[in-house]
């Protein structure tokens, strides 16, 4: 391996591909200076390339001369190793994180190593996926949780503990579990002398950023649960929060008594935890009305802000039309008379509003003389009947922004030509700036994202709640069947890009499909009607019972009973699709051959009847065959499809919702599924044999009331 060099981003070191170079003795250069790849990539001395961590981990693995078996000695163990290598990535998962560590402690319950009787770098990958996540990892060290994961775990550091050590050292931040920059080598230091020399400046173009000195804020609207436009919105603020070592706040814009509630303050915390969002602090701009109200009456006094009692229908003509109030005059005493009319809430503070006093004929309308206060009698849910006035967006939003200390405020583009009024409001109030940074609005084909528009379908009783499968909140997509890890990696995937385009939810659930796929449990079901009894003459007298995997790649999965009768259950639609004297596979059995079938009057098929031939090829059949056993020990299933709630892929704002209701997004199908699904827990994902993957929404409580399941899309063009 010499003549190699080790390239990845500073902030992004492939901890395994590190590990396993220590490990091995590899003469391989570790140079991350000045590097401008995304992935981690092994540059050959001829200028050829190899990209991505497990594509370099496998190459090591390969290469490695001191290690004997570090790739395994033969097909077999090669190939499990893959197995191991691919699902280290399901540790890098909030959600997932402790359900990994609970499957690898189970399987390592009588083994020493992951893989045969030496080290590999399946070890490899799971020990340094863990290793990598620090205090979260160290903390189950210290507990008794795991302890054949810990024993293992402990036994390679013991090992190799020099070597290990050092490098957790200089690649892992303990206290957070953080990647940290990767050393730069004196030559590269020196080739970045002049513009570079801030080692605290990174690669990342928030402007004017520093590292431990950024400030972020999350502020949702308590108006309605987290959607997937929002959880773009909270995971670049985390991303860059850890990008720069710096924190998010989370605020809530509680500034609208007539849109908000205690129940969506409660579940926005929810979703922000199943996000994995860390926060340093929650607050709400209601914390800070009194000072809002001396702000606005400062701004009076100093002629910046002026109380209006135009009727809004005309107010919004002149602003449209640029045309100045009669009341933008008002002297400093007419106005704070008024002022007081609003705090009273009385009928003439009800007709009154407050509005900054910028530019009525300048060219962007935003800065036509915004309204900061409006008249509202409605109790606040969080405190009540004290005020009777409250602050806009636009007014309070920059105020907190300054007084918490926000270095950037993360918009989405559709504020652009609001960024000038924001500037503008803490210019006015002489308070420090701070920097806006913009990003596109996730739009979503078939997908609505207006609060207001998402309401109208749960008042409606169109959808279930919030939490409906069909909607796009966080609580919604979750009981569909993504996994929070998929959404993270979507939308940073689009990063913080500022194209507004109209995407596609089939590359979400592809995302989602490559982490489900390698870990879920298989199981078996039957559409329950006009199902068909295949009555094998020579299978067996007695059932019986063997064990076979629940995953025939991934071990960890555990194992299912299945039972093996002389008449099995098989649906119509393959039923239907047999000849006479036919030979077909039935899956986790072997082959039989069809000898009779019975139809009704009306051509279908009600009885097959067959003898096994065991003996025969898989290879060769046609049709290969799910099937269930006729016992009584087989669940009830209800398999449930949705389809989008709207017609239109883009409503645009003046459409109404009512116009473009899909009238059909629920299917529900009767189905027979095998014993083994009793045990299945609320949330638990598996992959039917030949019909897809499915999460349980509704576990086994008693015979007579289905397990409910939801079918989970694939990625796969739409039917």
């Amino acid at each position: 391996m010499d003549g190699i060099k080790l390239s990845f981003p500073p902030e992004s070191p492939p901890l395994s591909v590190i590990v396993a170079l220590s490990l091995s003795a590899s003469p391989v250069t570790i140079d991350s200076s000045a590097s401008v790849t995304t992935v981690p990539s092994f540059v050959f001395s001829d200028g050829r390339k190899l990209s991505g961590t497990t594509v370099l981990l496998r190459y090591v693995g390969r290469s490695a001369n001191t290690l004997p078996d570090f790739y395994g000695n033969n097909a077999f163990d090669s190939s499990q190793i893959d197995e191991w290598v691919d699902y280290a990535s399901v540790f890098s998962s909030g959600s997932e994180f402790e359900n990994a560590c609970g499957r690898v402690d189970k399987y390592l319950e009588s083994r020493t190593f992951l893989v045969g009787h030496s080290l590999s770098i399946a070890d490899v990958a799971i020990w340094s996926a863990l290793a990598g996540t620090g205090q979260r990892w160290e903390s189950l060290r210290k507990s008794k949780k795991y302890q054949s994961l810990v024993r293992w775990f402990n036994s390679i550091l013991d090992e190799y503990s020099e070597l290990l050590n050092k490098v957790l050292a200089t690649y892992v931040k303990k206290s957070s579990g953080k990647p940290v920059a990767a050393p730069k080598s004196k030559d590269s230091q020196q080739a970045l002398k002049g513009d570079a020399q801030d080692k605290s400046k990174p690669e990342v173009d928030l402007p004017e950023a520093e590292i431990g000195k950024v400030r972020l804020r999350f502020a949702p609207e308590p108006s309605g649960y987290l959607h997937i436009g929002h959880a773009k919105a909270a995971l670049l603020n985390k991303y860059f929060a850890e990008r720069y070592q710096g924190e998010v706040i989370v605020r809530f814009d509680d500034t609208n008594p007539a849109k908000e509630s205690n129940e969506f303050v409660d579940n926005l915390v929810k979703d922000i935890g199943t996000l994995g969002i860390k926060y340093e602090r929650v607050t709400y701009t209601s914390d800070y009305f009194p000072e809002l109200m001396e702000m606005a009456e400062k701004l009076m006094r100093e002629g910046k802000a002026y109380v209006d009692d135009t009727p809004r229908e005309q107010m919004q003509k002149e602003r449209m039309d640029g045309i100045d109030s009669k009341c933008r005059n008002h002297s400093v005493e007419e106005n704070l008379k008024l002022w007081k009319e609003m705090i009273a809430g009385s009928e003439r503070g009800l007709q009154c509003c407050v509005r900054g006093k910028f530019n009525m004929q300048d060219p962007n309308k935003a800065m036509r003389d915004p309204v900061y206060y409006r008249c509202n009698p409605m109790s606040h849910h969080r405190i009540g009947d004290k005020y009777k006035i409250y602050p806009t967006y636009d007014f309070a939003c920059p105020f907190v922004d300054s007084l918490e200390g926000i270095t950037h405020a993360l918009r989405s583009s559709e504020y652009h030509d609001r960024n000038a009024q924001y500037f503008k409001v803490l210019e006015d109030m002489g308070l420090r700036q701070v920097q806006l940074y913009e990003f596109s609005r996730l739009n979503l084909v078939f997908t609505l994202l207006s609060k207001r528009k998402l309401l109208w379908f749960v008042q409606t009783g169109l959808v279930d709640g919030w939490d409906d499968p069909r909607f796009p909140t966080v609580q919604g997509i979750v009981r569909r069947g993504l996994k929070i890890e998929a959404l993270i990696q979507f939308i940073l995937e689009q990063g913080a890009s500022k194209n507004l385009n109209l995407m596609e939810w089939d590359k979400l659930w592809s995302i989602n499909k490559r982490i489900i796929d390698p870990v879920c449990p298989r199981h078996t079901a039957v559409i329950a009607e006009r199902r068909v009894l295949f009555t094998l003459t020579d299978g067996p007298d007695e059932p019986f019972v063997r064990l076979i995997p629940k995953h025939k790649k991934f071990e960890g999965a555990g194992e299912k009973a299945t039972t093996f009768t002389k008449s099995i259950w098989i649906e119509e639609a393959d039923a239907s699709a047999i000849s006479v004297g036919e030979e077909v596979t039935l899956m986790d059995w072997g082959n039989a051959i069809v000898k009779e079938i019975t139809k009704d009057k009306e051509g279908r098929v009600t009885a097959l009847s067959g003898v096994l031939n065991l003996q025969g090829s898989v290879k060769t059949t046609k049709l290969k065959l799910t099937w269930l056993p006729d016992t009584n020990e087989l669940v009830n299933l209800t398999l449930t499809e949705f389809d989008y709630l709207i017609t239109k892929k883009k409503l645009e704002d003046d459409d109404e919702v009512a116009d473009f209701v899909n009238p059909n997004t629920k299917k529900e199908t009767l189905a027979l599924g095998d014993s083994n699904m009793r045990n299945l827990k609320c949330g638990d994902v598996i992959q039917l044999e030949r019909k897809g993957y499915f999460r349980c929404d509704v576990p086994f409580v008693k015979s007579s009331k289905p397990i409910v399941l939801f079918s989970i899309p694939d990625g796969r063009a739409a039917k």
